[in-house]
């Protein structure tokens, strides 16, 4: 039975809050009890500070926030926990239509290669270094985001340093393709639609995507705060299971060819309020590359296939091998073990089991291991898993988290 009061939850004008949406508008939530009301926001620390000083009951949530708050690495306290993933994928790395000139880079370019285009960027950024130069800026959603994150992880590993080399900073996602248009930065690092709409008002052209840094990898879940997922757990797993509803939902949709049904349903005033067209071509794998051409990028973002909404601890734990790397926090057997306590497959597992839905057996898998799209055991039934890898071919194995931090520049 879940309480009769109605359920706060706040959101940013992003894709990938699509399942929070549909949860709402294909009355999912509501078949499952839930009076769920959502809040669009403008940045992301005031979700977080909403969340935290209980304004809301839950959140749609960059998948590092929890793990930082839990660190106490944030201005307020708490804790909160991720019961649910809110997707697969769906950013991407954009430049200055200058800087992509300075880069020499194609005018029409279809295929995404995350290492020639790092190192057309440390070209640039070498013979700036020569000339005296300013560094170039780019721009991340905020510092606790995979973005960030995944930037500074797919730069080293091309041999750009993230800390000397350039300077990266923190504009909410909404201000993006402005700053970039009023040269505040020089690119950024940001969930659709902001690179579709970047590069459809000729301001930018999309360098690489998430899902060639890292296929299969984490970006949004959904957060509550411990203390009210405790005290309302019959409410979050109805929550849980309308949001797996919405997936399964929008998952047929895809199927059957009929994005443009998701992309009306966002760009709703109630809902993300974009235009239609800035949206589609994520939701169809199919981003602008500037004129006529298109980045065909079928898996770029993934609401249910390959266990999307699953809170994944191996997914937490490489996180916070990048908040080690970069000096966000230090490690030892507490903070690792905070961070593992902080997404809970326990909760979601619960949530959707009784309900005969198959969901994965295990808590934590080997990232980056998986070449092919695999078949899988699962509670009730199988699943189907990867690719997940990373472009460098590394492998990260959170039982051997110690040797990766020390093989890590």
């Amino acid at each position: 039975m879940t309480d009769d009061q109605p359920l706060h939850c706040a959101f940013m004008p992003l894709l990938d809050s699509l399942l929070l949406l549909v949860a709402r508008e294909q009355g999912f939530a509501a078949r499952e009890g839930v009076q769920l009301v959502l809040h669009r926001e403008t940045s992301w620390a005031n979700i977080r500070d909403r969340l935290a000083v209980g304004q809301i009951q839950a959140a749609h949530l960059l998948a590092p926030m929890p793990l930082a708050c839990n660190l106490g690495l944030t201005p307020l306290g708490g804790n909160l926990i991720a019961p649910m993933a809110l997707g697969l994928g769906g950013n991407a790395v954009t430049l200055s239509r200058s800087l992509w000139a300075e880069m020499q880079m194609p005018t029409i370019r279809t295929v995404i290669d995350p290492t020639s285009g790092a190192a057309a960027l440390s070209a640039v950024i070498r013979q700036r270094a020569r000339q005296g130069d300013p560094a170039l800026r780019l721009g991340v959603v905020h510092q606790h985001s995979v973005h960030n994150y995944e930037l500074r992880y797919w730069l080293a590993s091309c041999g750009i340093d993230p800390r000397t080399d350039l300077d990266i900073r923190i504009v909410a996602p909404p201000l993006m393709v402005d700053a970039l248009q009023s040269n505040q930065i020089d690119g950024f690092c940001v969930g659709e639609p902001y690179n579709t709409i970047a590069v459809q008002q000729d301001v930018g052209r999309i360098l690489t995507v998430k899902s060639a840094i890292w296929r299969s990898s984490p970006e949004k879940v959904l957060g509550v705060s411990t203390d009210w997922a405790r005290e309302h757990p019959e409410t979050l797993a109805a929550l849980i299971r309308a949001l797996y509803r919405a997936a399964q939902w929008c998952d047929q949709i895809i199927a059957e060819g009929r994005q443009q049904v998701l992309a009306d349903l966002l760009a709703a005033p109630t809902c993300l309020d974009l235009p239609a067209h800035c949206l589609l071509p994520a939701l169809a794998g199919q981003l602008p590359a500037g004129g006529d051409a298109i980045i065909e990028q079928p898996d770029f973002f993934l609401p249910f296939a390959r266990a999307a909404t699953f809170p994944w601890i191996s997914h937490a734990m490489w996180i916070y091998s990048q908040m080690v790397r970069w000096g966000d926090v230090s490690h030892d057997d507490q903070n690792a073990a905070v961070v593992a306590a902080s997404f809970r497959p326990d909760i979601y597992r619960r949530s959707l089991e009784p309900a005969g839905w198959p969901v994965p057996g295990a808590n934590s898998k080997v990232e980056g291991a998986l070449v092919d799209q695999t078949v899988v055991g699962a509670s009730q039934g199988t699943l189907e898993l990867g690719p997940d890898g990373f472009f460098d071919g590394r492998i990260f194995d959170p039982a051997q988290l110690d040797g990766y931090l020390a093989s890590l520049d």
